[in-house]
């Protein structure tokens, strides 16, 4: 599979806007762009079962978050609180290129 174009980095708060999950909020954990996929803190939780081992010596069941599709979430920006879209701009001066949410203008990249 082609690695997808990841408009989203670790550490945003997005929304998700489609699934069970439809309406909650949480900051991204990890990004994997080969699969197009990334894990939101406390959303798409699912129990996993696991026996004793050296590391866990009482084993049971344990709940962690679950990939979910990039297409799924939206970004929400810190300024307006709105879900949004980015485009990006470069900073005047510099190569640097920002990402800036399309309904306020605020910069989300602080350089």
């Amino acid at each position: 599979m082609n690695q997808v174009k990841v408009p989203l980095k670790k550490g945003d708060l997005v929304e998700v806007i489609r699934g069970k999950d439809k309406g909650k909020r949480g900051k991204i954990l990890s990004i994997f762009p080969q699969d197009g996929k990334a894990i939101v803190e406390g959303v798409n939780m699912v129990k996993k079962h696991t026996r004793p081992t050296q590391d866990n010596p009482q084993g049971g069941i344990i709940e962690k978050e679950n990939p979910l599709r990039i297409s799924n979430l939206r970004l929400v920006c810190s300024r307006c609180n709105q879900l949004t879209r980015i485009r990006r701009e470069r900073v005047s001066g510099s190569d640097f290129r920002v990402r800036i949410c399309k309904k306020c203008g605020e910069i989300i990249d602080k350089v």
